[in-house]
């Protein structure tokens, strides 16, 4: 039996769907882990972003730093902050942040950026505050671009979020840690073919909400 034959049959076991070491509660800690590491992504990451697109200032070094925080190693990073704060939510939670500002911060101020700048001169030619004008038309005009960013940041951290399993917690990664440790690699061609699943229905929805704030536009 091949091991994607026999992931497929482990998926189809009806015990692998039940309790703390099933499909549905792995999911929700991998879903969960991955809301609360964009949330904390988004507070960063937004505000600075559509503060940059706004205003013009340091682009340049925005673009420097994230380029730098994507090249960082995901694995290395979640090693150096263990070492640190030792195991625990932490360390997993620091290392999926530091992916997810770029793709954030990029959308955020390039859909800003790509407004119609004649389109905010003619809302501060009627009056409107600079709080107005980026409330009102910059945010509204470049929000499927700060979704677009939003769905690269998601769709990163799902995909690897599966590193929390590496120092105990839990999560769709656990079926990778553990079926390694014991050579179960149906188990592991499960646990992967579930986050594909995953990523995949997540990116549709992200998709259709793009495609309709783009009709609204």
């Amino acid at each position: 039996m091949s091991a994607l034959s026999g992931g497929f049959d482990w998926l189809a076991t009806g015990a692998h769907w039940h309790g703390d070491d099933g499909f549905p509660h792995r999911i929700v800690q991998h879903l969960g882990y991955t809301a609360l590491t964009v949330c904390i992504a988004s507070a960063i990451a937004l505000p600075l972003g559509l503060w940059i697109g706004h205003t013009g200032r340091f682009r340049g070094l925005a673009i420097a730093v994230t380029g730098a925080l994507r090249a960082l190693p995901t694995l290395g990073l979640l090693t150096l902050v263990v070492i640190w704060r030792g195991i625990g939510l932490t360390p997993p939670t620091v290392a999926l942040v530091v992916l997810a500002i770029p793709p954030l911060l990029a959308g955020a101020y390039a859909g800003l950026e790509a407004v119609d700048r004649a389109t905010i001169d003619a809302a501060r030619a009627i009056g409107m505050t600079e709080w107005q004008v980026l409330g009102k038309v910059e945010i509204p005009l470049a929000l499927p671009l700060i979704l677009g960013g939003l769905r690269a940041a998601v769709l990163q951290v799902v995909a690897t979020a599966t590193i929390a399993a590496y120092i105990g917690l839990g999560g769709l990664g656990r079926y990778l840690i553990d079926g390694l440790a014991v050579r179960d690699y149906p188990q592991m061609v499960a646990g992967s073919l579930v986050i594909v699943v995953l990523a995949l229905v997540l990116d549709g929805l992200f998709a259709v909400a793009q495609r309709a704030l783009s009709l609204q536009r």
